[in-house]
């Protein structure tokens, strides 16, 4: 049994590079709690999904209006890096990973203007 299972939210620190903070107030690190279970359209619960948490970002922590910058049809933009505990995502399932206690989730802009 997971050591979080009981507890109700999932401390996590998400950090921000490559110019993504702007989009976030100008911060790079922000130290959050989320819920553990996260509820499903057809109904009920189900643990926490990185994607779950893509989605909470743009709505709750997000400053600018440009979205797009980050999410691009429901899927973070081509040309941002996404790392989970410092393990690519795709190693780890993108979208769909669960989220667990103390993960650390880094994306970074691997795209400049110039």
């Amino acid at each position: 049994m997971d050591d979080h299972s009981c507890s109700l939210t999932l401390p996590i620190t998400v950090e921000f590079m490559g110019g993504l903070e702007m989009l976030f107030n100008n911060q790079r690190t922000l130290s959050i709690s989320v819920p553990a279970k996260m509820p499903l359209a057809a109904g009920g619960q189900a643990p926490t999904t990185l994607g779950w948490l893509i989605v909470h970002l743009c709505a709750e922590h997000m400053t600018d209006a440009r979205k797009d910058m980050f999410v691009l049809d429901g899927h973070v933009r081509p040309g941002i890096l996404v790392l989970i505990n410092d393990a690519d995502w795709e190693l780890e399932g993108e979208g769909t990973y669960t989220l667990q206690a103390n993960d650390n989730i880094l994306f970074v802009s691997t795209l400049h203007g110039g």
